[in-house]
């Protein structure tokens, strides 16, 4: 069944604790039996000033007539003001008030006590310590911690029939109070001012006003200077909501009024300032939504940062194009040089960039610099003057050890030979990688005169002083072809750092500190890319341990990163089989967009799929997923291996054809459209990567005496037998097979791993199965790896069809390169749907919403929308 969403209420992070106080202070506080007299003291005063303290001295028990007068004596100091709101305008205003069924069901459910559902009156303005506060104000309210008090908007004052006096709070958060100052805290990259407003609500009881607080409300459109001065002169200020569900800090929309949030609407449907009257309405930035219709662009650059072979980009551009975006892939980088070539091969069209990302940081940084330099890009005047000495040089005759450079060619911030050669150090098997050598300076490949290409040498800059006509010609032609990009070029960034730091299959990661892993800093220079660039939009794929490993770190330092650069951002998880695959596959995908563009939502499922495990509790609000409450009637049926692998060739064990034919037609919808052309017209041809890693003879042997049948796996080899621990256990009556001297038939680690109970050894998948996720190594060791009715692993292209590769995509390297990219590959078919998404949002066609569903048949559309005639034309058929 499709993963659904608790309609269990969350707890907001650290406001917890006041909306505890709060109920306690409801259910209890004025009925409850006071102890002693309340009495007042002077205490110290609010930045407003005019704050009063109260504190309570202990004494004996009181009557109930004594608390009703203990209630009489507070309202001297506590207190509604003015005549009561008339019922027909208040029943306008908090029409939930007043709604008797509602009411009904909100007792029948517990969910709030019952004398604040029962309001004889509603007012506009109340006093608490001879402090007046006004409908619609801000205010602190007390906490447990004096000197931190909480901050809301006061949008409800009223009187209960038994005579009690409350106020409701809509909440601001701080920045520690939100999910990125949970676990260690990152919330210090925010500005210490800096409070986000909320649509959290609840009833308190009047005598927790202790203060006023001067918040700015700063919508998007007030500039830079003008947004500087305000947060100067006040104790606070908030230019965003904090949305609970996915985690979503939105931008305040121009003309967001207070008033609009008292009547329980959401709080980011509302448009007012409350600034207006300090900025005169404020000016427009330069940072309008992109419209398709409206903006001059044909098309949006796309950067692919830790690309691999390029699933996510190739997603995302199928899915933009569906939504009429032309998204197109300008710009890739890996550090794996195969999956760099599987990329150029497939999107020829994307300048690729084999490095590590603080190289290719550093090589922005300097190829700005360079076109600065030239005159080329704004930002610094021109040093440059040409001299005639190089021409002069051309005429000079060369000595003998001296050569001539014909052109410039290729630019890196570092030397590239030493790359390549820390990649060939690298022995193969090795658990700890390479270590990637940081360049210091720049460098130019060069292409001498008199010389073929095999000479081609990168050369330092230092070392090319004469040379200063051909570097500028070369930057001069790569500027004008957008060789690099240079900030403000790049539309979307996409990526995901490396996972291999925060894995749960990583034994040595490091909690305590999580960015000294090279791996785990990745997401620093991730997100130092994001800044120097400044793209509209950025989209954040990584594994679900991202949210669970060192309390979820490395998410909350990327939320607090974006949101720190002035990005909205939402976190969302989302399973590769709710849209259309056998697998399962969950991920967390971070959005973020600048202020002034629509943050793009998640977009809901399209498949019914087999639930292999959860998400982490605190971030169970993040799943993208239909409420209980719906009905999902409309979902397709999920998928299984039979229906996205029975019409592939039969392959043996040690097969090395690269290329094949098809033997059999395909059978269902899904096969005709993963063997589309890469035109979109009609099928594919031929069939690349049928190619099962081949196995060790020991292994081979074994694959071939598990059962062709569903569920077998190493047991079934015999000799082994489950013991009462649930652990399995070498049979003592029968003696231990071997297949070699050494070699046993079942090996240890199979009753060893995953603690003795694991029954994935060796297993054989089925037909009616999918599997929990595609992985980067075939070994059957440790996995459900062997095909259903052949004595092999799966191949790389069944696992490429798992992640939604079509059949045209080609793949480079030797075969287990070819399973790693295709095991860290983003599923094709949750990228497409992101890219619709991401499409809707650049033609502000979405709301503020973090959902959105697909339109009908989704899956199979690879056309705009618009060019349908019928939406069934989406689907490729065979002629």
């Amino acid at each position: 069944m499709e993963p659904r969403r608790s309609k269990r209420e969350p707890k907001p992070v650290l406001k917890q604790e006041e909306i505890e106080r709060a109920e306690e202070l409801i259910n209890d506080g004025l009925k409850r039996k006071r102890k002693g007299k309340m009495k007042m003291e002077e205490g110290s005063t609010s930045a407003q000033g005019n704050k009063r303290q109260r504190t309570c001295s202990t004494g004996g028990k009181k009557k109930k007539e004594e608390i009703v007068e203990m209630i009489a004596e507070e309202t001297e100091f506590c207190k509604l003001m003015g005549e009561p709101v008339p019922e027909e305008e208040a029943r306008t205003r908090w029409p939930d008030r007043y709604d008797e069924e509602l009411i009904a069901k909100k007792l029948a459910e517990k969910k709030i006590d019952e004398e604040v559902l029962m309001v004889e009156s509603h007012y506009l303005s109340a006093e608490v310590d001879e402090i007046t506060y006004n409908l619609y104000e801000n205010a602190l309210v007390k906490s447990d911690k004096e000197e931190t008090p909480y901050i809301c908007r006061i949008v409800e004052f009223f009187r209960t029939k038994e005579g009690h006096v409350y106020f409701t709070a809509q909440w601001f958060y701080r920045p520690s109070d939100t999910v990125m100052g949970a676990g260690p805290k990152q919330s210090d990259l925010i500005r210490q001012k800096c409070v986000f407003f909320s649509d959290v609500k609840n009833d308190n009881p009047l005598e927790c006003l202790v203060g006023k607080a001067n918040i700015a409300i700063i919508p998007q459109n007030v500039e830079l200077a003008t947004k500087e001065e305000i947060i100067a002169s006040s104790d606070y200020y908030t230019d965003m909501f904090y949305k609970l569900p996915y985690c979503g800090f939105i931008s305040i929309p121009p003309g967001y009024t207070a008033e609009a949030t008292s009547d329980g609407r959401d709080a980011s449907s509302g448009l007012s300032s409350d600034i207006d009257s300090a900025t005169g309405g404020g000016k427009m930035g330069s940072n309008s939504s992109i419209t398709l219709g409206q903006s001059s662009k044909t098309e949006l650059s796309l950067l692919d940062l830790y690309a691999g072979c390029g699933a996510m980009s190739t997603g995302l551009c199928l899915g933009a194009k569906v939504g009429d975006v032309n998204l197109v892939t300008r710009w890739a980088l890996d550090l794996n040089e195969s999956a760099c070539q599987s990329l150029s091969l497939n999107h020829p069209e994307t300048k690729v960039t084999n490095d590590c990302g603080e190289n290719f940081l550093s090589l922005l940084r300097e190829w700005e610099k360079l076109c600065q330099q030239y005159s080329l890009v704004g930002g610094a005047s021109s040093d440059y003057v040409e001299d005639d000495s190089e021409h002069r040089k051309d005429s000079e005759v060369l000595s003998p050890d001296e050569l001539e450079v014909d052109e410039i060619i290729g630019i890196s911030f570092g030397d590239p030979t030493e790359l390549a050669k820390a990649k060939k150090s690298k022995g193969k098997g090795s658990k700890k990688g390479v270590t990637i050598p940081k360049g210091t300076e720049l460098y130019f490949k060069v292409h001498w005169k008199g010389f073929d290409s095999s000479e081609d040498t990168w050369e330092p800059r230092r070392n090319l002083s004469n040379c200063e006509q051909k570097i500028r010609k070369f930057v001069t032609t790569g500027y004008q072809s957008n060789f690099l990009p240079l900030p403000g070029d790049v539309d979307v960034i996409c990526g995901g750092p490396p996972c291999q730091g925060i894995s749960g299959f990583n034994q040595h990661r490091n909690v305590e500190n999580p960015l000294a892993d090279e791996k785990n800093y990745q997401m620093v220079v991730y997100l130092d890319i994001i800044e120097f660039l400044k793209p509209s939009y950025i989209l954040m794929e990584n594994v679900v341990d991202l949210l669970q490993f060192s309390q979820g770190f490395l998410a909350r330092y990327a939320l607090s990163r974006l949101v720190s650069m002035g990005y909205q951002a939402r976190l969302g998880i989302m399973a590769a089989g709710s849209f259309g695959l056998p697998q399962f596959r969950q991920r967390v995908f971070l959005w973020g967009a600048q202020v002034g563009k629509k943050l793009p939502p998640y977009p809901l499922p399209t498949h019914e799929c087999v639930v292999r495990y959860g998400v982490p509790t605190e971030f169970e609000r993040c799943l993208v997923a239909y409420d209980e409450s719906v009905t999902l009637d409309h979902l397709k049926k999920p998928l299984f291996l039979v229906d996205a692998l029975r019409d592939l060739p039969g392959v043996e064990n040690g097969e090395n054809r690269d290329t094949m034919d098809y033997v059999l037609v395909p059978e269902n919808d899904f096969q005709r459209y993963i063997r589309m052309s890469r035109t979109g017209e009609g099928l594919n041809a031929s069939l690349y990567d049928h190619i099962p890693l081949e196995l060790n003879p020991y292994d081979y042997q074994r694959v071939c005496r598990v059962p062709r049948e569903k569920g077998a796996f190493f047991f079934h080899l015999g000799g082994v037998i489950k013991g009462a621990d649930d652990k399995w256990h070498w049979d003592p009556n029968r003696p231990r097979e071997y297949l070699a001297p050494g070699k046993p038939l079942v090996p240890d680690y199979a009753l060893t791993f995953n603690g003795g109970k694991s029954d994935k050894p060796f297993a054989r998948l089925w037909w009616d199965e999918t599997v929990s996720t595609v992985v980067t190594r075939a070994e059957p060791h440790n996995q459900a790896m062997i095909h259903p009715i052949q004595d092999r692993v799966l191949s790389v292209r069944e696992n490429a069809r798992l992640q939604g590769f079509f059949d045209y995509y080609q793949l480079c390297g030797e075969v287990r390169e070819k399973y790693t990219q295709v095991g860290n590959a983003v599923a094709i078919p949750v990228a497409k749907a992101l890219g619709y998404a991401l499409s809707l949002a650049v033609r502000s066609l979405c709301d503020d919403g973090p959902l959105i569903e697909l339109p009908d048949n989704f899956t199979f559309i690879i056309q705009p929308i618009r060019q349908l005639k019928s939406i069934d034309e989406g689907v490729p058929k065979v002629v």
